[in-house]
């Protein structure tokens, strides 16, 4: 089978030949069709993500494919079904071994390309908003890098929760994309003063954070009292230093989320979380963002997508054909 392989460190990826994975028990064999990529893909190849696997390996997060072969002990899923994978690795391959309990079915009228740039994007952003932020109608929510993969959902998903949204992204072109997912202001982080701004709106009841650097420290001084803050990612490269006085004087609250660490810990707000969010694609209250699609051997043009913010939404690489 080809497989796009991270086999050096800041290095493109590179097109290998391998024999096609054996289940094991509690594993299924997943014929890969689509592969959504995603920031921390990026993070892999520079040797920085918070798992550092041995090299060589297959990148790719999360898949869509069809179940090919079961292993031992596998009975919630059959031969021939279609699911989505949040696997962490193994996504850009013709085949991918992984377990079953982290497949999510997915229903018939869902697209591959759509299952691929589900889970993880969707996933996060209901988890951080609902499962710990709870945000309520009526709230005031401000999206940080709201035109990138996660960002995009957290508009969404903060729509359909009944908040104000205030989408910040780079320019006109990812704002009237960030409009059209329900935004109700939009603020151009390049141009734009995000604090004053946001303060003029009322201020912020919860912050959607993927960037980090100078944009959390203007949206920290935009909380109202008892916002929370949600720090997902460091996309700008700068960790903030959050002041514990802010903090005191206005009774914020600050909210890690790694997402990806509730499947070892806590999977059932993963699997409750899905449930929610396919029940709501279904009904059509949900529309996967997905700016690009590219062959398999193309991949390396597709994370050069995502580390250039030339995307938004989602990327995907098409694996078979």
């Amino acid at each position: 089978m080809r497989a796009m392989q991270v086999t050096a460190y800041d290095q493109p990826l590179t097109l290998q030949h391998l024999d096609v994975p054996v289940p094991r028990a509690g594993e299924v064999l997943v014929q890969v069709d689509t592969c959504g990529l995603n920031f921390g893909d990026l993070l892999v190849i520079k040797g920085t993500y918070q798992e550092k696997p041995a090299l060589p390996v297959t990148l790719g997060m999360e898949l869509a494919g069809t179940v090919t072969a079961l292993g031992d002990g596998v009975t919630d899923l059959k031969v021939g079904q279609r699911i989505a994978a949040y696997s962490g690795f193994h996504g850009l391959a013709e085949y991918a071994a992984v377990p079953a309990d982290i497949c999510v079915p997915i229903p018939d009228r869902m697209t591959s390309v759509d299952a691929a740039a589900f889970l993880i994007a969707y996933g996060t952003s209901h988890v951080a908003l609902d499962y710990k932020a709870r945000l309520q109608p009526g709230e005031r929510l401000l999206v940080l890098g709201a035109s990138g993969g996660v960002g995009l959902t957290a508009v969404e998903l903060g729509k359909l929760m009944g908040a104000e949204v205030i989408a910040c992204a780079r320019g006109q072109a990812k704002l009237e994309i960030c409009r059209a997912a329900g935004a109700d202001h939009l603020i151009d982080s390049d141009t734009d003063d995000i604090r004053e701004i946001v303060k003029s709106l009322g201020g912020a009841d919860v912050v959607y954070d993927p960037i980090g650097g100078d944009q959390f420290k203007a949206a920290l001084r935009a909380c109202n009292p008892e916002a929370r803050l949600l720090p997902l990612g460091f996309a700008s490269g700068e960790v903030p230093q959050i002041p514990a006085n802010i903090l005191l004087v206005k009774n914020l609250n600050v909210l890690g989320l790694f997402w990806g660490g509730y499947k070892k810990f806590k999977p059932s707000v993963l699997t409750d979380s899905f449930k929610t969010l396919i029940d709501w694609y279904v009904a059509g209250q949900l529309k996967p963002h997905v700016s690009h699609v590219l062959p398999l051997e193309q991949a390396n043009e597709a994370l050069d997508l995502l580390r250039s913010r030339k995307a938004t939404g989602k990327v995907v690489v098409q694996v078979a054909g």
